[in-house]
């Protein structure tokens, strides 16, 4: 993936994981490789041993103008691997330089990947560039999420200047899935206007990719969401702050409010839904999420 020629390199730090399943009833942390802050310091099996839990800390707690991040991730055959963040992603405000992250995430044939990070934070004055890409192969799950909050809104903190940019790639056995761009600046009319984000400071989407969506599943998921609407709609696309879409192999769930909080609470009940039905597994909540 082409990156921004203008990101600086004052601090780089790069972080490579493997999962694989030799055995069918466990998946193994085969491959942990990092350089600078960014780590991984155990595998976790908060659920038995068929679903290997990891921690991606950066102890630096937040991404820098002129940092660049980038995180590989590989899923091996039949691996079922989760991935979360003890905290949320912060995005200082910028020193003149932009600050990137990269994902990458191979997931291959009959393994899951669940990328369940905390919140993002764009700080205000914030240059910042995500990207990321998700290739499938055949009958592999993607179910994964971002919560993106401008400003620090408990601080009473608006994104009135700067841009963050966002690119989301994800393809399945070479065919595209799911493409989107967009660059996000601080103060502008899109962000007020009724067609772009209306007022609110929360945006996010969750994707489940890889398998079949069928109406019944997309049903189940509007039916589990539709205590959320606070305008007693028991149908939940009709309100104006979570809809979702079903394409061929993919669901999508969008979210725009008030409150990161209420977005992870939507997609939390999304995933108890969407997660025994694509990965045959009940969702147990991973414990660092209550702390």
């Amino acid at each position: 993936m082409a990156l921004a020629a203008t990101v600086g390199a004052d601090w780089e730090a790069s972080l490579k994981l493997g999962f694989s399943s030799p055995e069918a009833a466990r998946t193994t942390l085969t491959t942990r490789e990092h350089h600078g802050p960014l780590r991984v310091q155990k595998a976790l099996y908060p659920e038995g041993e068929r679903i290997c839990h990891a921690v991606i800390v950066h102890p630096p707690g937040g991404i820098a103008g002129g940092d660049r991040l980038r995180i590989d991730v590989a899923v091996h055959a039949q691996a079922h691997a989760l991935i979360t963040t003890p905290g949320a992603t912060k995005w200082y405000k910028s020193n003149g330089k932009q600050a990137m992250q990269q994902v990458e995430a191979q997931v291959a044939a009959g393994a899951v990947l669940e990328w369940l990070p905390q919140e993002t934070i764009v700080f205000n004055q914030a240059e910042s560039l995500s990207a990321t890409r998700i290739e499938l192969d055949a009958d592999a799950l993607y179910l994964g999420w971002e919560v993106l909050c401008l400003g620090r809104t408990a601080s009473g903190e608006t994104f009135a200047a700067g841009r963050h940019r966002q690119r989301f790639t994800l393809r399945q056995q070479g065919r595209l899935l799911w493409n989107e761009q967009g660059a996000l600046d601080g103060g502008s009319a899109a962000l007020a206007s009724p067609a772009g984000f209306a007022g609110a400071p929360v945006c996010a989407t969750l994707l489940a990719a890889g398998r079949p969506i069928t109406q019944a599943l997309l049903d189940q998921a509007r039916a589990a969401i539709a205590i959320h609407a606070t305008d007693g709609e028991s149908e939940p696309a009709a309100h104006p702050r979570v809809g979702l879409t079903r394409l061929p192999n993919l669901l999508v769930a969008r979210y725009l409010g008030p409150s990161s909080e209420e977005a992870k609470q939507v997609f939390a009940t999304l995933w108890q839904v969407l997660r025994p039905a694509l990965a045959g597994r009940a969702a147990v909540t991973p414990r660092l999420w209550n702390t």
